[in-house]
């Protein structure tokens, strides 16, 4: 019997039809293999990731592997983006056992959700050899095995929270940091590290706003570069827009092509930060051709985003984005087709004399371009296109809010901003109830699975961003109920935030974890959004909590800085004040328009900005501001105190230089 024929989790139902008698997560499970005295096998994944795919049709749709799986034990399939909390205390094992981690993640359990044996992909052969052999072994020797797997696990429990300083970083450390990252920087083709290669976002929204606060040219040369190499390579989709996960090699040309909401709403935010603070036209490109394809490709009926798109399509890896020179001339005709030959570097850089689309130049003839680059958009329309995982996630979709409402009032692009506003919607018509956060939804029906830190962080993050685009209070309203969530169920008693609610569904392990991975650490995107909320409400306890929350990231940034790359991000704000920004006037004045451009317009490192009427209400920083000789004003503030107002937009620009330098 395959239970996961009812699941909302698209990953599981990819699995709906195997031969395994899978069971979703759940105390049955567990129930059932004490029952029958047999382990757990714990399988983790999600709907994009391609061995998670190939270790399904190899082994998972197999019947004799699926008929030794079901006699020999009880077998769970969990979904790591529904639960990363499941994800992450045994990620943690595995990890500890075998020195790596990935997906599949295949754990092997004690009734009770002890671990006792890790590990990743199997192929078939060695996947069967290892369920026979973990069989022997917990029938003649349970208690060696069972007991290695405990001493791991108490090893991981016992294990205190991350040496911390007693406050955030400061100047010099974040200095510092940005030495760290130099260090394993790649001079030659940006980014950090050598092969596989993933996008720091995280690290280089740090070296822009290490730039903007201190003019370090060293900072911004390595997030300029890297973000145009990535942007230029195979990694970035150059017909439709969007990100892939990462690249295979060093040089960002061949990318493992499954396309995440989460990189692409934290990218299209740094390349429009990268915008803002340089002007480049190519930032605003990549920025602007990042949402739209967000909203293309991955938003739901409902007005949500969708988490992803596969790898795979008819089966085949990348099938979907690659071309041969053949293939051009067949849609463009032979002129033009050998034009997208030279422009896209069509010379065989992935299988079988295919090639994924770089642009390492900008085209000579924009027009030539734009008319060559849409054909073969269309023409890769009637491919059969990769599957899609549609549940949506509440922390990536509080990223993309952010993203959304900022592109749309930095490159008057109202659609975005509107998007912006309907995600938000059903984040709050969906998945909120009075303050409490569901994980995911599919199909407007909020799922079963309670919300983890990064998700009320960053839907608060979302929140915020839009408010200050929008202006209207309920969003900041909206987010300090979240953070008064965070605030009452995850603080851990020693200035840092576990992941789970102190009322979650208890593990062999609380997970807490203060570094950032593929999106922030839930930890520092809570100090990012209690930061601005602090600045926009004047609430000394928000900010005392994020300095706290801060304080893992210096010892971090000793020698780990592109692992605390939000919190780095967030402690330059914090340095910085961060500055707060009041616009008053009337909406529909054009002065008022322009000087909250400009707000929006600043560098400032995490610099909040709120718009009203006068009198307004209901956000403490516009409270009692007032016009001046009745003309829209705007007032520069540091922890609520205040310059003299300003009223023209150079004026608020001067303004907002001065109070950085101070």
């Amino acid at each position: 019997m395959n239970r996961l024929k009812d699941a909302t989790s698209p990953y599981l139902l990819q699995h709906a039809d195997n031969p395994v008698d899978w069971w979703e997560w759940s105390d049955e499970a567990f129930a059932e293999a004490r029952r029958r005295d047999v382990p757990v096998l714990l399988s983790v994944g999600y709907a994009a990731c391609h061995w998670c795919h190939v270790m399904a049709h190899q082994s998972f749709e197999d019947g004799e592997t699926a008929r030794l799986m079901n006699e020999l034990f009880v077998n769970i399939k969990v979904d790591r983006e529904e639960r990363p909390d499941i994800d992450a205390v045994y990620m943690e094992a595995t990890q500890a056992m075998t020195g790596q981690g990935g997906w599949p993640m295949t754990v092997f359990a004690t009734p009770d959700g002890e671990p006792f044996y890790c590990g990743t992909y199997f192929p078939r052969p060695q996947f069967r050899a290892l369920l026979q052999a973990v069989d022997k072994a917990w029938r003649e020797q349970r208690d060696d095995v069972v007991g290695q797997g405990r001493q791991v696990v108490e090893a991981l429990t016992q294990r205190g929270p991350e040496p911390a300083g007693a406050e955030p970083p400061g100047a010099e450390r974040l200095a510092h940091a940005v030495g760290v990252l130099a260090q394993s920087y790649d001079g030659a083709r940006g980014g950090f590290g050598g092969a596989p290669k993933f996008p720091p976002s995280m690290a280089l929204e740090f070296l822009l706003r290490h730039h903007a606060r201190t003019g370090d040219d060293r900072a911004l040369a390595m997030a300029a570069h890297t973000l145009e190499a990535m942007a230029r390579g195979g990694m970035y989709d150059q017909l439709g827009g969007g990100f892939a996960r990462y690249s295979v090699d060093a040089e960002w040309i061949v990318p493992h092509f499954e396309k995440m909401l989460y990189d692409n709403a934290l990218l299209a935010r740094v390349y429009a930060h990268w915008w803002r603070l340089t002007g480049t036209p190519f930032a605003r490109r990549v920025a602007l051709e990042t949402c739209d394809w967000m909203l293309r490709d991955l938003r739901t009926p409902e007005g949500g985003l969708a988490s992803a798109l596969d790898a795979d399509s008819e089966g085949v890896e990348g099938k979907y984005y690659v071309w041969t020179p053949t293939q051009l001339r067949e849609v463009l005709g032979a002129d033009d087709g050998a034009y997208a030959e030279r422009l896209f570097e069509v010379t065989g850089t992935f299988e079988h004399g295919s090639s994924v689309l770089q642009l390492l130049a900008d085209p000579d003839d924009p027009e030539r371009y734009e008319r060559v680059r849409t054909a073969l958009l269309e023409a890769r329309s009637h491919r059969v296109p990769p599957a899609r995982d549609d549940k949506v996630v509440a922390a990536w979709n509080g990223l993309a809010v952010a993203a959304l409402a900022e592109c749309g009032a930095l490159f008057d692009r109202p659609d975005l901003v509107t998007a912006a506003e309907e995600v938000a919607r059903l984040l709050v018509d969906v998945h909120e109830r009075d303050g409490r956060l569901v994980r995911t939804s599919r199909n407007g029906v909020a799922g079963s699975h309670a919300g983890v830190l990064e998700d009320y962080a960053d839907v608060a993050e979302g929140l915020i961003a839009l408010h200050a685009v929008t202006g209207d209070p309920k969003h900041v309203r909206l987010a300090g109920e979240l953070l008064a969530t965070v605030l009452e169920r995850f603080q851990d008693g020693r200035g840092g935030f576990y992941d789970t609610a102190d009322d979650a569904e208890r593990l062999f392990r609380r997970p807490q974890d203060p570094t950032d991975n593929a999106t922030p650490s839930g930890q520092f995107a809570a100090a990012g959004a209690l930061l601005s909320y602090a600045a926009l409400t004047g609430a000394d306890w928000h900010r005392e909590r994020a300095a706290e929350a801060l304080s893992p990231v210096t010892p971090l940034a000793e020698k780990h800085a592109r692992f605390a790359g939000w919190g780095l991000a967030v402690a330059e704000a914090h340095l910085a004040g961060p500055a707060e920004i009041a616009v008053i006037g009337p909406r529909d004045d054009g002065r008022t328009r322009a000087l909250h451009q400009t707000a929006l317009m600043a560098t400032s490192p995490g610099a909040v900005v709120s718009v009203g009427e006068p009198g307004a209400t209901g956000v403490p920083l516009l409270e009692d501001r007032v016009l001046v000789d009745g003309a829209p004003a705007a007032y520069v503030c540091q922890g609520f105190v205040c310059r003299l107002p300003v009223t023209t937009p150079g004026d608020l620009t001067r303004e907002l230089r001065r109070q950085l330098d101070s």
